[in-house]
């Protein structure tokens, strides 16, 4: 492996330390045009170079001889106002839990089913029935959904939580064909949302793949997947109430365990409420402050298991010789 060289493991060490070409090019007292051949390909740095690289992104030597598993640039909402370097700084960290996945993970490959949709004008009808299906593929029993986290690392996901540190990054997630990964803000200590974030992404993986990506038409079908999976129209629509009764919306919180925001969507969306008593409710909550602390709080999140167990094992230890120690244990302590 030490005479390996994969020229995307570089772009991927020197985006995880939020550092340009440029910015490595003058640390490493290299040009610029040489650290963009060597990520490219058409050039390969010599092995004291190799090493020179590696200790100023503080990645092992032999991260740059890891075969790579590329997929797109992943599902991030609010694109416009998260910037690149944030966006790809925790692509990165992704990329890492995924190795780590890969090499500890002794299971066969994800069985996340795939349900795409037909087109970027596909609305809720659609979304839907592929919620439903979903539900029927994996013996999702009728009522509320179980834990989305655990449900996800069932199926062969890598599932962690990071401090994202953006209030424009809830979560996004990686279409890793045998693992895919999903990064949940552990900064956002939130129950009802953090299952919404997960369903989110599970949309994504499930009805948009490699296939569609970086596109609002799909985040917005994604949130209509995660209503849907998390209420099912005929299950919640007769008990949503067709007037704004906070008791009644407080009972309903607590038994499907999303949020008063996504249950007022919901009873909009289903025809329960009009659109004129919806935005009474939106704007008295937002009046008491629910916007940004909703009553009726439900605990803690859920929280991802497996890569936990991964890296308290014993095979763990030699992962150190490979990936970055910092992120291993970053990942260690927040998920």
């Amino acid at each position: 492996m030490i005479d390996t060289f994969e020229p995307e493991r570089l772009r991927l060490a020197r985006e995880l330390r939020r550092l340009s070409q440029v910015n490595l090019a003058a640390r490493s007292n290299l040009s610029a045009a040489a650290v963009s051949q060597f990520e490219s390909g058409a050039a390969r740095p010599a092995l004291d170079t190799q090493a020179l690289l590696a200790n100023l992104l503080e990645v092992p030597r032999r991260f740059f001889g890891l075969p790579l598993v590329e997929t797109h640039d992943g599902f991030f909402r609010s694109l416009r106002r998260t910037t690149v370097t944030d966006r790809r700084s925790a692509r990165a960290v992704a990329h890492i839990a995924h190795d780590i996945a890969t090499q500890l993970w002794a299971r066969l490959p994800a069985s996340i089913p795939s349900l795409p949709v037909t087109s970027l004008a596909t609305d809720w009808p659609e979304i839907e029935r592929i919620a439903s299906e979903a539900r029927k593929v994996w013996h999702v029993a009728a009522g509320p959904a179980p834990n989305l986290v655990a449900l996800l690392e069932r199926e062969g996901a890598a599932v962690l939580r990071l401090p994202l540190s953006s209030a424009d990054v809830d979560a996004f997630s990686l279409p890793f064909p045998d693992h895919p990964v999903v990064v949940l803000a552990s900064d956002k200590n939130d129950r009802a949302r953090s299952r919404f974030d997960a369903a989110h992404e599970l949309g994504h993986l499930i009805m948009h793949g490699e296939l569609l990506w970086g596109m609002p038409e799909i985040e917005k079908q994604a949130h209509q997947f995660a209503a849907a999976f998390l209420m099912p129209a005929g299950e919640i629509e007769p008990e949503l109430p067709r007037r704004v009764d906070w008791s009644i919306l407080f009972e309903l919180k607590r038994k499907w365990q999303v949020s008063l925001a996504a249950l007022l969507m919901r009873a909009k969306t289903l025809g329960r409420m009009t659109e004129a008593t919806y935005l009474t409710a939106v704007k008295t909550a937002s009046a008491r402050g629910w916007r940004r602390v909703e009553p009726v709080p439900l605990g803690g999140p859920e929280f991802p298991g497996v890569l936990t167990r991964l890296l308290r094992g014993p095979s763990a230890r030699e992962l150190r010789g490979s990936l970055p120690g910092d992120v291993l244990d970053s990942i260690a302590a927040a998920i």
